[in-house]
């Protein structure tokens, strides 16, 4: 009876080698195989002090072809799209290195709301945030997950409004004139328009504004974190909570096809100092109370 506990115990993953008996049995390699089997069983009997075996599965992989320092929701974007334009699942293994998995201390992800608009003084910035928007508005058809509740980011429309003096009314102007070329549905107003449709706003010094007309407007920024971050999951994304303390890289020298020497640079490996978690379990107290005792050999803070 005992024997085929501790075959049960050992699971799949444990092959039965050992020496055949004559009567068809065998004997499993006790020194190669058990040993971790047998801590764990004096582990629990009474009287016997507890010993955690060391956990390993909050350590990053040991080889990853993408390291994302950083897992707001830019580090996540960069994640989700990898993943999606690979070739084939499980073409890159990425993982996604972030201080603090509560987010308590994100400026930009977890306090505060969400913005998005189109009045950038860069063309390429423009094209970003016209793209974004109809991934925001239907986000549910990027970021949807099998037997989990959609994604409800509480899109608001609403128009960005900026303000000029007379010393950058001609950049105002010319930033305006590119975002409408790239698509964007902006307008220009006059200190008169501006005053007629914003009555409560003060002008004195104001020459030129401009106001989004269109694709602009707040969301709740913590659903597209949490939806962007349940999807690259499911997407095969590794996650480590910890801190990039180095980068091991080599320079290789080139040539480019014009003659001109370069120098081509590249990280080789990137040292992870993973947060040690710690493991708790309870213990009886004089008076029968329940009480948390550290029992982690690796824990920093007891």
């Amino acid at each position: 009876m005992f024997r085929r506990a501790l075959r049960l115990g050992l699971g799949p993953g444990l092959p039965y080698r050992g020496l055949r008996t004559r009567k068809g049995g065998f004997t499993l390699d006790w020194d190669a195989k058990v040993s971790d089997f047998k801590k764990k069983v004096d582990s629990i009997l009474p009287g016997k002090k507890y010993e955690v075996l060391y956990d390993t599965s909050h350590l990053p992989p040991e080889q990853a072809d993408v390291v994302i320092i950083g897992g707001g929701i830019l580090g996540l974007s960069v994640a989700f799209w990898l993943k999606k334009l690979e070739s084939r699942r499980g073409a890159i293994r990425v993982l996604v290195v972030e201080q603090d998995h509560t987010y308590s201390r994100a400026s930009s992800t977890g306090p505060s709301v969400g913005g998005i608009w189109q009045q950038f003084s860069v063309p390429e910035n423009v094209q970003l945030s016209l793209f974004s928007i109809n991934f925001l508005r239907n986000i549910n058809e990027y970021l949807a997950v099998v037997d989990a509740p959609p994604v409800e980011l509480q899109f608001n429309p609403s128009g960005c409004l900026l303000l000029a003096s007379e010393k950058d009314a001609a950049t105002l102007e010319n930033n305006v004139k590119m975002q409408r070329q790239e698509g964007a549905k902006v307008c220009l107003m006059s200190p008169e328009q501006l005053q007629t449709k914003f009555p409560w706003i003060n002008v004195e010094g104001v020459a030129l504004a401009s106001y989004g007309l269109e694709d602009e407007g707040w969301f709740d920024a913590w659903s597209l974190l949490q939806g962007l971050r349940r999807k690259v999951q499911s997407m095969g994304v590794f996650f480590c909570q910890g801190e990039v303390t180095r980068f091991i890289t080599s320079s290789t020298p080139m040539k480019t096809p014009t003659g001109e020497h370069v120098v081509l640079r590249r990280i080789n490996n990137v040292h992870v100092n993973p947060k040690l978690y710690c493991a708790f379990y309870k213990v009886e107290g004089k008076k029968g109370d329940n009480l948390l005792r550290c029992r982690s050999s690796t824990c920093l803070q007891h």
